[in-house]
């Protein structure tokens, strides 16, 4: 399983959106990634700063960390495209009749944000279960 680092994370953001700018040839992952960009533009300017791949992004600043924000993008799309866990895909299918995909994506971001969560602060692997049925109770409320 590939595991990068947190500078290897936040160079694949950058170069792709280098990349992207640049008109250059792009990976299948980078073109992803720089889809996800382009619907960001609130993160272009960290992502074009050499100086911003370093810094840190504290929640008390009251700034999203972008590299984390793509990158649980790329998650979500990952995990739909596989299903798994078991059962996203189609959780992911009722979000899409009451969202578009960017909002559908925001929604099972803050799902798997508080199962992570709880995950870490009890000390217990990520419950799978919960993380759905956060999606689906989602998936029926008003957007």
């Amino acid at each position: 399983m590939f595991n990068p680092t947190r500078e290897q994370v936040r160079e694949f953001f950058t170069e792709a959106w280098r990349k992207e700018r640049a008109g250059a040839v792009l990976t299948p992952l980078e073109t992803m990634a720089a889809d996800l960009i382009r619907l960001h533009p609130e993160y272009h300017a960290d992502l074009e700063d050499p100086e911003a791949a370093a810094r840190d992004y504290p929640v008390e600043a009251g700034r999203t960390n972008p590299f984390l924000h793509l990158s649980m993008h790329l998650a979500i799309a990952e995990q739909v495209s596989i299903d798994h866990p078991p059962g996203i895909r189609a959780a992911w299918r009722a979000l899409l009749g009451t969202r578009d995909e960017h909002e559908a994506a925001h929604v099972v971001m803050e799902a798997l944000g508080e199962v992570v969560w709880e995950a870490q602060r009890m000390g217990v692997p990520l419950d799978n279960d919960r993380y759905l049925d956060l999606i689906r109770r989602r998936a029926t409320q008003d957007p």
